[in-house]
């Protein structure tokens, strides 16, 4: 069974940098495509980045190209969002999600309905 769990959310300031990290209790994300959305108050959630199971070139989402960096590491069953440069308008709960319907494809899933297991967020604050 598919449990996702994210941490590393928090508080920061303009400029500055946070790590997310996403794990797996039931060790099954290794065959995964994986990615990274998030939702700010009032808004719909969006698309942020995405990883294919092997941990190849990745995609992102044009607000956060440049800045953030998503990655994976199989052997310990995680995957992370490095975030840099943070601005006020990245402020959101930031969601970890699992394409498990099918396992093995190279390729990125944007939309939500792509996604099978998410974790319960994380809160990621901005200040000015």
């Amino acid at each position: 069974q598919v449990q996702v769990v994210e941490s590393g959310g928090g508080l920061v300031q303009a400029g500055g940098s946070l790590r997310l990290s996403c794990t797996d209790s039931g060790r099954t994300f290794s065959s995964y495509g994986m990615g990274w959305l998030r939702q700010a108050p009032g808004k719909e959630r969006e698309f942020v980045a995405a990883i294919t199971w092997s941990g190849g070139t990745p995609y992102y989402s044009d607000s956060v190209k440049g800045r953030f960096t998503i990655s994976r590491d199989n052997a310990k069953n995680t995957v992370y969002l490095q975030m840099n440069s943070l601005k006020p308008e990245d402020t959101a709960v930031y969601y970890c999600a699992a394409h498990a319907r099918s396992a093995y494809t190279s390729r990125w899933y944007e939309e939500e309905y792509e996604y099978d297991y998410w974790g319960q967020g994380t809160q990621v604050t901005v200040s000015s």
